[in-house]
């Protein structure tokens, strides 16, 4: 009996964990695979809202779309350590991935919103009503909405909601089916009873074929909807043809570049920056399209008259070129945020001269189509000294839409965040006690003169030298001032003095060099710059907030 006991055992008590496993796993799996196919009419839905919502706002509202509308609420909100993140993470590409993230978060929270409506519906539907609420909201909110903006994230959100349940209706009708032909192991949720009803595998083909032709029709027609709707939006919108087709009359003068301007040395920055190249931060999720046809400045606030412009009104006044370095304050020590152009513009005094600035106003909140604003000192727009322009053009062309097509301001010895207002509509004269402008509660300061710095182009960190002369070289600026002298210091020898080129201007940064005989081994090369009125650049480090880096550059240099 005992001999027999244990054979029972050992025939029917081992196997038995693993027979009751296998049921186990099977209903794990099949239920993953009914919640994946909830979570896939989840995205499927969310994609009809955004095709729908981009078809409507093709037709009536090109300023309702609920994507660009949610990132750009995204971009006003984010403090400021998320924003210098993403600016040294990613640089100018910071747009793609914020709608990059904007992308992966809509897909993850229409799967849930697709799960919730086939586990215990209406949870679904009320979580995409919830999205299309927060995108209407964002939409009617933003600066310059048109009297339509509401209406395309009001059909979309219903769109995507009728899809979802229709969807997730089919899903369990199918999942009803199976449970009811024993097709299920363990029900994934506890169907309705009248899918319970259901028998037969011809009924769980039928729901199967149900489900999968409405989510392939809903999916395609999505991507046709939301692709060929961002396509003709581009299509018919002429302003790049515009912009291409524009001539804009002769300026009355022209910079001098004097000989020796530009140096000659490999690796070192150009004198000019290209267009392509030059360094673009903003807030604009999306590059605003702007007509010079219908584009308008107001000058008012403290004024003695209101003045309104148009584009040709403002080309009349006289066209004259300058040569000006703009600097992000988020540019860090050695950094890149900051580049050189030829613009061809108007004075700002001459602007404001129409509209006689009230005597008490200290300064001209400037505004974007796109609601940015920046506060400039009345002080650096009216004087004559200082070249500050609404430019019209950038390096012998009308201005890159993405830097600011039609108008933009340039303003020399100012950050840009107070002072480079890209597609500008709006100068407003008043006091800095009665406006706060877009950075300024953000916490960077409401005045922000460039700071003196210099940077090392060349040898770079990442490749080695050779040994003997080399040439360490780059760039410096001191605007409205002017560069007097750049030392370079190796390791803990003497400064020396380096070469300067030859100035254009005080708002134009200078190259410089100096030749080393390089050694083996690791190099510590260091730069600093002095003023023409004899300040020394700023040798503790800062940080780029409240109002700009200081810090000498210092770079290690490999000679092999």
């Amino acid at each position: 009996m005992e001999h027999e006991e244990r054979r029972a055992s050992g025939r029917g008590g081992d196997p038995a964990p693993a027979a009751s496993a296998a049921p186990a796993a099977r209903s794990a799996r099949r239920r993953l695979r009914w919640r994946s196919l909830a979570a896939l009419s989840g995205v499927v839905s969310a994609g009809v809202f955004l095709a729908a919502a981009e078809l409507v706002a093709l037709v009536v509202a090109r300023d309702g779309s609920p994507i660009l509308a949610v990132g750009s609420f995204v971009i006003d909100i984010v403090p400021q350590w998320a924003k210098e993140f993403a600016i040294e993470v990613f640089g100018e590409y910071d747009k793609i991935a914020l709608l990059g993230g904007l992308g992966l978060a809509v897909l993850v929270a229409s799967a849930i919103a697709g799960v919730l409506q086939f586990v215990k519906p209406p949870l679904g539907a009320i979580a995409l009503g919830l999205a299309g609420a927060l995108s209407l909201a964002a939409v009617v909110t933003r600066t310059g909405a048109t009297a339509f903006a509401w209406l395309p994230p009001l059909v979309g959100s219903a769109a995507g909601i009728v899809v979802l349940v229709l969807l997730a209706r089919r899903l369990r009708a199918w999942h009803g089916s199976a449970v009811a032909n024993d097709d299920v192991a363990g029900s994934a949720v506890p169907p309705d009873p009248g899918e319970r009803a259901k028998a037969g595998r011809p009924a769980a083909s039928v729901d199967r074929r149900g489900f999968f032709v409405l989510a392939g029709i809903a999916a395609a027609s999505a991507l046709v909807v939301g692709v060929g709707s961002r396509v003709a939006g581009a299509a018919t919108s002429s302003i790049a043809a515009i912009r291409k087709a524009l001539k804009l009359p002769a300026p009355n003068s022209i910079v001098t570049v004097p000989d020796g301007a530009e140096l000659d040395i490999p690796g070192l920055t150009p004198l000019y920056t290209p267009n392509a190249d030059f360094y673009r931060v903003d807030t604009a999720l999306t590059v605003p399209s702007v007509d010079p046809a219908t584009w308008r400045l107001v000058v008012d606030g403290m004024v003695g008259e209101r003045v309104e412009l148009t584009f040709d009104d403002l080309v009349a006044m006289g066209l004259d070129e300058y040569s000006i370095t703009l600097t992000c304050v988020s540019n860090e020590v050695g950094g890149d945020l900051l580049g050189t152009a030829k613009w061809l513009g108007v004075p700002v005094r001459d602007v404001l001269a129409k509209a006689s600035p009230g005597a008490d106003a200290d300064m001209v909140l400037s505004r974007s189509v796109d609601g940015f604003t920046a506060s400039t000192p009345l002080a650096s727009l009216t004087d004559d000294g200082l070249d500050a322009i609404l430019a019209v053009a950038m390096n012998g062309e009308p201005l890159p839409l993405e830097h600011g097509f039609p108008v933009r301001m340039v303003v020399p010895g100012l950050y840009g965040y107070v002072s480079a207002t890209k597609w500008i509509t709006e100068l407003k004269v008043t006091r800095f006690d009665a406006e706060e402008a877009y950075w300024t509660p953000r916490g960077y300061s409401a005045k922000a003169p460039i700071k003196l710095s210099s940077r090392i182009d060349t040898p770079r960190l990442d490749k080695a030298v050779a040994p003997g002369t080399t040439v360490i070289a780059g760039v410096a600026w001191a605007q409205t001032v002017g560069i007097d002298h750049v030392e370079v210091k190796i390791d803990d020898a003497d400064w020396q003095r380096a070469t300067l080129s030859n100035p254009v201007n005080a708002d134009t940064w200078v190259q410089w060099f100096l030749e080393w005989e390089a050694t083996s081994g690791s190099h510590n090369v260091t730069v600093r710059a002095t003023d023409r009125d004899g300040n020394l650049q700023v040798e503790e480090r800062a940080p780029i907030a409240p109002d700009g880096s200081t810090g000498w550059q210092r770079r290690l240099v490999q000679v092999s």
